[in-house]
């Protein structure tokens, strides 16, 4: 990517229209949001007039352009990005549609001739609507130019559509907003690439995304963490929650780890708040621009509701949100301040009886300010401010800000309902470093989700995919005991175990001593229980020998294995490699109902001790391995090492290996470790 081509684009001095009415609407996006540089106009018949000069080609300007729009027919697009190659001009946005999009031999051919004939040049699209710098001031915009006062700092809104552009630009929520480009089929100009050259730009406070598909999630992986070592957050919305995985799976982990499931765990893991509507991402990021991600959950919400605060407690069920009671001298000063009839709790209805009072609204503000909550909000919905006095509300609020701003804690304020924060008011919160939160559970979301960042931010390293150099189009599955024997050289327990032929089952199982299990051994069996290949529990040599016999109709040779009787958990832990983010770590509840209970996480790498950890602790089986109804507890630091032993073969072989299943792992009584029973190893050929 030429950086100077695409600095050009981003903030030009010279701009060239080529096209029509399209052009005619960016020559007034223009001047709405105040651009000072030149404008050319290109057209094949245009009649210049006293106030617009129209030029017949590229060639006839009388300058290199340092950004361009064309909205010309698709057939011409990749000409004239010729042109503005020879020409020495910087980057252009490619309105025009008709290329890759339409999946054609055609398009195809058309977006190969553009990017052949574009040289190194920076562009956006094609099939993309445009972009708008609010901080210097320039449009390459086909419609209207919303919102943008005049700021030193603001978010950049990427996004893969272009009415997802507008719509979040049309926003009437008090977002400060930097940027707004409209990527379309991001054939040269990428959302990392933007992302990664706007983390440079110290006006730039966080990044709101829009997401249909991911181009290189390389590319990606490593903007997201460019964007962090900037210190500059991501919020996004990504489409496609519910569509079935593209990956057909041999295994129980593959079933597990489709493809959303895979991209909410990079979310998760990168540090990346992924919100389910338009409105939550709106919210979050104005939560992000002032100040960042939170330091920790810990949340005071406040009002004079008793209603709001029973609300606000069942809607901030399903976050992470933690509502801590006040220490016990804060909560002395803020009864000094609300009267004795007022029970103190969080979160806390302060009633009315001093809303009126200013002092003692001063020192109620004051003393929470003082609690070290990560987080303060004051719940308040208005009256609209064009039709009633909001005198009554207006003092209140005033006072909160102030106490705010003294005591340098984030605060907010939170209204019930988007429309109930009047717009004199966000935008005096908002110039002032207090939130304006627009919506009870998006507000509280959005605290949820800077709440999330900044914990990874805190204490998880950044992702770092390990992908196949190549993906496997031929594959072979291991013999249990060959997956076992690989696994097993990387540190994961197995049992005591022999392969041999059938007449050799009982000699084998008086060997290795009672009870054992007994199982078919050939690679073609997938799932041995599903066919009756597995027999637990096997106590004597005839038992032994009649077993191998049934099996011998399944494989010529069975597995003879040690029995594990003192298991008090069973889990599952899994590799499947994603076509796009490469390896995931798949751990949940093992055994036969592994699909059935749907107790599973996916973790990227890398995969550390910590990380294992908190994935253990997303899941149900936790409260076995804790010790459940007067059983012991299980050995989970052993259970770790298991873990971790997978991920170092994992890692070891990643260009070979394309699924592995060990299920389950049985995780003994504490101090007595853990034992892997089977595994299912896929390896490209």
């Amino acid at each position: 990517m030429n950086r100077e081509s695409l600095r050009r684009l981003l903030a030009p001095k010279t701009l060239a229209l080529v096209g029509g009415h399209w052009t005619d609407a960016v020559a007034n996006a223009c001047r709405q949001i105040g651009y000072a540089g030149e404008i050319w106009r290109i057209h094949p018949t245009r009649e210049s007039d006293e106030r617009t000069t129209y030029y017949r080609s590229i060639a006839e300007l009388p300058g290199a352009p340092d950004a361009s729009f064309l909205a010309a027919p698709a057939a011409d697009i990749p000409t004239l990005a010729g042109a503005l190659n020879q020409r020495g001009a910087g980057g252009f946005v490619c309105f025009a549609s008709g290329f890759d999009e339409t999946a054609t031999d055609a398009g195809r051919q058309m977006t190969a001739d553009l990017v052949t004939q574009s040289g190194d040049l920076a562009f956006t699209g094609p099939n993309c609507y445009g972009l708008v710098n609010y901080f210097d001031r320039a449009a390459l915009w086909p419609d209207q130019v919303v919102g943008g006062a005049r700021s030193d700092r603001g978010v950049a809104i990427l996004c893969q559509s272009g009415t997802i552009s507008l719509t979040l630009m049309f926003n009437q929520r008090d977002l400060p907003i930097g940027y707004v480009i409209s990527v379309g089929n991001q054939t040269r100009l990428a959302l990392e690439d933007l992302i990664e050259v706007l983390s440079e730009d110290s006006r730039v406070t966080a990044f709101g995304l829009y997401i249909e598909g991911i181009k290189d999630a390389d590319r990606f992986a490593r903007a997201v963490n460019t964007a962090r070592a900037a210190g500059k957050p991501i919020a996004l919305v990504k489409s496609g929650r519910t569509a079935a995985a593209a990956q057909a799976a041999a295994t129980h982990t593959g079933a597990m780890a489709g493809a959303d499931q895979v991209f909410d765990a990079y979310c998760r893991d990168a540090g990346i708040a992924r919100c389910d509507t338009l409105a939550s991402l709106v919210e979050t990021l104005k939560v992000l621009h002032s100040g960042g991600p939170l330091p920790g959950r810990k949340v005071l919400v406040m009002g004079a509701s008793g209603g709001d605060m029973a609300m606000t407690s069942d809607v901030a069920r399903h976050t992470s949100l933690e509502f801590p009671p006040l220490s016990p001298d804060i909560r002395l000063l803020v009864q000094e301040a609300v009267g004795p009839r007022v029970t103190i709790a969080n979160p806390f209805d302060f009633h009315t009886y001093i809303w009126f009072n200013q002092p003692k609204m001063q020192a109620l503000f004051a003393s929470v300010f003082k609690a070290g909550y990560d987080a303060v909000a004051f719940m308040l919905d208005c009256p609209p401010a064009d039709r009633s006095d909001t005198s009554a509300f207006d003092g209140p609020i005033r006072l909160f800000v102030d106490e705010a701003k003294k005591a340098g804690v984030r605060a907010a304020m939170l209204a019930s309902l988007p429309e109930t924060l009047y717009e004199d008011m966000r935008s005096y919160c908002t110039q002032h470093g207090v939130i304006p939160l627009q919506g009870q559970r998006e507000g509280l979301e959005a605290l949820d989700a800077a709440a999330h960042i900044g914990a990874r931010w805190q204490n998880g390293a950044p992702v770092a995919l390990q992908r196949p150099s190549k993906y496997a189009t031929a594959t072979r599955t291991l013999r249990e005991d060959e997956g076992k024997a690989a696994l097993a050289a990387y540190g994961l327990p197995v049992p005591g175990a022999r392969t041999v032929a059938i007449a050799e089952a009982a000699s084998a199982a008086e060997t290795i001593g009672f009870p054992v299990v007994i199982k078919a051994a050939s690679a073609d069996l997938a799932h041995k229980s599903d066919v009756g290949g597995v027999a637990l529990n096997i106590r004597s040599a005839d038992e032994a020998t009649a077993t191998a016999t049934r099996l011998a109709a399944l494989s010529d040779h069975v597995l003879v294995e040690q029995m594990v009787v003192d298991g008090v958990a069973e889990v599952l832990v899994g590799i499947t490699v994603d076509p796009q983010f490469g390896q995931v770590l798949v751990i949940g509840a093992g055994g036969v109902l592994t699909e059935y209970l749907h107790d599973s996480t996916s973790l990227l790498p890398p995969f550390t001790e910590a990380s294992v950890r908190e994935g253990l602790g997303r899941l149900n089986v936790k409260r076995l391995l804790n010790g459940f109804r007067g059983k012991p507890a299980g050995d989970v630091d052993a259970l770790v090492g298991a873990i971790l032993a997978v991920a170092r073969y994992a890692s070891a072989n990643v260009d070979t290996l394309v699924e592995l299943d060990v299920n389950p792992i049985i995780v003994r009584p504490q101090g007595r470790g853990v034992v892997a029973v089977d595994a299912l190893v896929r390896i490209a050929e």
